[in-house]
């Protein structure tokens, strides 16, 4: 799971770089921006969970997996993240 982590932040990182540099419409720009915050809060709550299983454990990684497949073009992404 560390891998895949560290592998959305990548690409949250890449995100927020393309998306200031391209979307001109303020509103739409704030809205892709505020996407890629909550992908972030998820991945850090994850990692904040101090008892691994945690009841949230299980829903988190599957939230996780899923929305690491808009990234599944990447040649970093790799297939056992599927959910």
């Amino acid at each position: 799971m560390e891998n895949l982590l560290k592998f959305l932040a990548a690409r949250i990182s890449d995100d927020r770089q393309v998306v200031a540099d391209t979307i001109d419409n303020e509103a739409l720009l704030a809205s892709h921006l505020s996407l890629l915050d909550s992908v972030e809060v998820l991945a850090n709550d994850y990692t904040r969970m101090p008892d691994p299983w945690d009841g949230r454990t299980h829903g988190l990684t599957h939230a996780l997996r899923v929305l690491a497949q808009a990234y599944e073009a990447h040649p970093a992404y790799k297939q056992e993240w599927r959910p």
